[in-house]
């Protein structure tokens, strides 16, 4: 995956607590639009969601477990 910028992968991790069911803070439009353009995200009635790519992607960068 292409790099992201700090605040796209920000949004990112917004949208997997959000999915998770935590009230998160307002998502940028302008990340949540560049991570939709990648795949990682979609627009819903609800807002933006995290797509199982996205997932995907914050689960490859996530650290080794200790």
């Amino acid at each position: 995956m292409a790099d992201l910028t700090e605040a796209e992968l920000h949004a990112l991790q917004l949208l997997a607590e959000k999915r998770a069911g935590a009230a998160v803070a307002f998502i940028n439009i302008a990340s949540a639009r560049a991570l939709s353009d990648r795949g990682l995200a979609t627009r819903s009635k609800e807002g933006w969601d995290i797509t199982p790519e996205g997932s995907a992607e914050l689960a490859r960068r996530a650290p080794p477990p200790a």
